[in-house]
């Protein structure tokens, strides 16, 4: 990444490396699509999506991205995440494979409904 910090996520991917930039349009679209409401802010210079908890973010690395939902979001997808590279906390996107569109919305559309669940619970 470049030295100046990004202000926004567009900011963010525009000053990505060439080669990160399609997957991050990608993963974007994907998260803004499922998450139109969430509020977009850049946190320790990463992509951070909030509602009004931290929901996701995601980060450009030399040869992947990370998509980060929660460790327990993660958890709950164990199964269909087996053929990709994950940590407690990250999938990680290479960029020579296609981001896994259909269960990205699933991990989000999750991620939606067990913060909205915590919102709930800590009404009463």
């Amino acid at each position: 990444m470049n030295s100046k910090r990004p202000t926004s996520i567009a900011e963010y991917i525009t000053m990505a490396p060439s080669e990160s930039q399609a997957h991050l349009r990608k993963l974007y679209a994907i998260l803004k699509s499922v998450a139109p409401n969430a509020q977009e802010t850049i946190k320790w210079g990463n992509p951070f999506f909030v509602e009004p908890r931290f929901l996701f973010a995601f980060s450009a690395h030399k040869h992947h991205l990370s998509f980060a939902p929660s460790a327990e979001a993660l958890e709950v997808f164990r199964d269909e995440l087996k053929k990709y590279q994950t940590t407690t906390n990250f999938l990680k996107i290479q960029y020579s494979e296609p981001v896994p569109e259909t269960l990205i919305r699933k991990i989000v559309k999750y991620r939606l409904m067990a913060v909205s669940k915590c919102e709930a619970d800590s009404f009463w």
